[in-house]
């Protein structure tokens, strides 16, 4: 496909979505000019979102990186030289060398996330080569650690209702997630289901477009989600709404679960939630009631300090209703388990000299850089852009000024990240490279294969890596197999019967192969729990020093109905950063078609808040705490509960704006997962 000037190509979406939409690449002289979507994708069928529908622009964007560069100004002062590849690799080398000779292995650290959703950018050949250094192990927990551990301790594996099933649903419970924006195909399934006769719910801290689009939406004050569930539990049980053959057939701990939640009346809900208890009673009949009730389970509800609780409650009420059993009923936070890979097969642990290295949290990376005990003393950041994305940005940024610490940033652009780089690297893009892609959603692998050419010197992932380790002189197959040799690997994965099918050549026939999805059949009776149970009831849970039943916790930083603070209390606000429409994460933050499209970072605020402070609507203001301080425009709006102030987006920095939102968030981890708090957050805000 690289050597046809025009013309139109399939590819797949790289972005961190569940939808991992099939495209249309549309090249003119070797460049792509316009991005559609494929219709003959079985889920997506050819609607993209705005962000992907741009993607052109990103990929031919003209500050694109082209070549390696060395640091010779100041660290953060975006002053470089250009240098030869053959340099750049030779002083990565040099020096990991250096560092493992003086400090250990472990004084190396990888820094990535999913800016690039493609297995063998990602859990590959990077993957090989940190093991095969030794380096210190990170845990990737920033985005949805938390819930995903609180879905485990009740469901024991990451799958629930497959899409197709959404529009045999009479009730959808969208709770936590603005998947207008994020899941843009989850709505048009629902779509379907209310010309059925279906009704949508939206569960949020805030008036967002999901919320908009819903039949009923119901606000509530942050980090409250278990307490409203439990209220729903107090009235479906009180009202015989459970079905009591599957809670004796399919769970463990529902007499326990029952006397538990005897306190837990809607009176006691509202005044935590800020929800009315006669809309508290009246969701739970509407859910008892339902034939097949829908739950989405959100991103947004787990970045709390109680987060993985919110989730794990929420996942216990299927289990109380039955709606397991009907098609299109129950629920869904991640359905990555069915399309579980061989990660041994690409990641090779068995290449790592040290299988017990020290793991460091991605949320604390400000205290890692900072740590003078066990110094982190190279860094290797790709897929990621952590002074913007990761929590406590001030805490960051004086890590990444020390002199003594190498940095090494690939990606597409000079990042507000790369701007502390003593080396960066230009990355290809994934329409350059060889990936395979699987979906935290659907149940579609597929396969992209390069579109177009190299841009500049730009080099992927997996031959970076492949570069490195053979430079460092490990193991020359590990670091000499072909991207369809690993392929290959990950999809030879016989303990996962889902995989039943696909092949290599499957997909570079059919671009998009359907997992073998008949073992979902026998889901309820195959769960990997401890009690191979719905747990509803969990002895894990109690054992690490958590409630055993689903249990309100209130938030280290933060408040709920029954505790607002005083008005004169130094920070007073909660404090949530959401993502927007046109971004995804940081990415899109620096194209000049959707910076256009979002305007600029604004602070949503409640005409109550904004009144006892003198601020209108327009004026300048200040958000500020004890991390940090941000500065952005007012939007007095009333899509919140009084109390609560919005930013949605993770913006750069620009020319000298103070509007990065994480400068305010916590990098405390939650209580499961060791997952990231970013909308425990409390603030205060002022007029400038």
């Amino acid at each position: 496909m690289t050597d046809t000037a025009d013309g139109v190509f399939p590819a797949v979406c790289p972005l961190d979505c569940p939808d991992t939409c099939g495209l249309l690449l549309h090249k003119e002289n070797g460049k792509i000019v316009k991005v559609t979507g494929d219709p003959n994708h079985p889920i997506t069928k050819g609607a993209i979102c705005n962000k992907v529908r741009n993607m052109a622009e990103r990929i031919h964007h003209p500050e694109r990186l082209l070549h390696p560069l060395k640091r010779t100004g100041p660290k953060g002062s975006g002053q470089f030289e250009r240098i030869t590849w053959e340099e750049a690799l030779a002083e990565i080398t040099d020096r990991f060398r250096e560092f493992m000779a003086s400090h250990g292995p472990e004084s190396i650290l990888p820094y990535s996330f999913y800016g690039n959703m493609g297995k063998l950018s990602v859990d590959g050949m990077d993957r090989r080569f940190f093991n095969a250094l030794g380096a210190s192990k990170l845990e990737q927990t920033i985005c949805n650690s938390a819930g995903n551990a609180g879905w485990i301790h009740t469901m024991g594996f990451y799958g629930g209702v497959s899409p197709e099933d959404i529009e045999h649903a009479d009730l959808i419970i969208v709770w936590g997630g603005n998947i207008v924006s994020t899941n843009m195909h989850q709505v048009v399934l629902a779509e379907k289901a209310r010309k059925k006769g279906a009704k949508v719910v939206v569960i949020d801290v805030h008036r967002n477009r999901t919320a908009q689009w819903a039949d009923w939406f119901i606000p509530l004050y942050p980090g409250t989600d278990t307490a409203l569930a439990l209220g729903m539990m107090n009235v479906l049980f009180a009202q015989g709404l459970t079905d009591l053959p599957f809670m004796e057939r399919y769970t463990v701990g529902h007499e326990s679960l029952k006397e538990h939640v005897s306190g837990c009346t809607p009176e006691w809900a509202a005044r935590i939630t800020g929800v009315p208890a006669e809309d508290i009673v009246r969701l739970a009949e509407m859910y008892g009631r339902a034939h097949a009730a829908y739950i989405h389970v959100g991103n947004g509800l787990q970045h709390h300090d109680n987060g993985g609780m919110n989730v794990r409650t929420i996942t216990c009420l299927p289990a109380l209703t039955g709606h397991w059993q009907q098609r299109g009923g129950g629920a869904t936070k991640s359905n990555s388990g069915y399309a579980k890979l061989n990660s041994a097969a690409l990641e090779r642990p068995d290449l790592r000299p040290n299988p017990q290295a020290r793991h460091i949290n991605m949320n604390r990376i400000g205290d890692a850089l900072l740590d003078n005990e066990k110094p982190v003393m190279g860094l290797f950041v790709y897929c990621s852009n952590p002074l913007v994305v990761a929590p406590d940005t001030e805490r960051v940024i004086r890590g990444f000024e020390r002199e003594d610490l190498f940095t090494v940033v690939h990606d597409l652009f000079m990042t507000d990240t790369a701007k502390y780089a003593d080396i960066v690297l230009p990355a290809a893009s994934s329409f350059e490279s060889t990936d395979l892609f699987t979906s935290y959603w659907h149940h579609y692998i597929q396969l992209q294969e390069p579109v177009i050419a190299r841009v500049g010197e730009s080099k992927s992932n997996y031959e970076l890596f492949s570069l490195l380790g053979q430079m460092m002189g490990f193991d020359s197959e590990a670091f000499s197999e072909s991207e369809d040799s690993m392929i290959r690997g990950a999809l030879d994965h016989p303990v996962n019967p889902y995989l039943n099918g696909i092949t290599l050549e499957a997909l570079q026939e059919h671009r998009h192969v359907k997992l073998d999805m008949s073992p979902q059949a026998r889901f309820l009776e195959m769960l990997p729990t401890p009690s191979g149970k719905i747990e509803l009831y969990s002895k894990t849970l109690e054992r690490a020093g958590l409630p055993g039943l689903p249990t309100y916790m209130p938030l280290q930083e933060g408040y709920d109905g029954q505790r607002r603070p005083d008005p004169d209390a130094l920070y007073p606000l909660m404090f949530i950063s959401p993502p927007n429409h046109n971004f995804l994460n940081s990415t899109f933050a620096n194209v000049p078609k959707h910076q256009e499209l979002e305007k600029e970072p604004l602070l949503q605020i409640h005409p109550e808040d904004a009144a006892a402070r003198g601020i209108a609507d327009g004026d300048k203001v200040t958000i500020w705490n004890d991390r940090g301080t941000c500065e952005l425009h007012a939007k007095v709006v009333d899509r919140m509960l009084p109390g609560t102030v919005i930013s949605q987006g993770l913006w750069w920095d620009k020319d000298g704006q103070r509007q990065r939102a994480n400068v305010l968030t916590p990098d405390r981890l939650a209580d499961m997962g060791k997952g990231a708090v970013f909308f425990s957050t409390a603030v205060n805000v002022k007029r400038q």
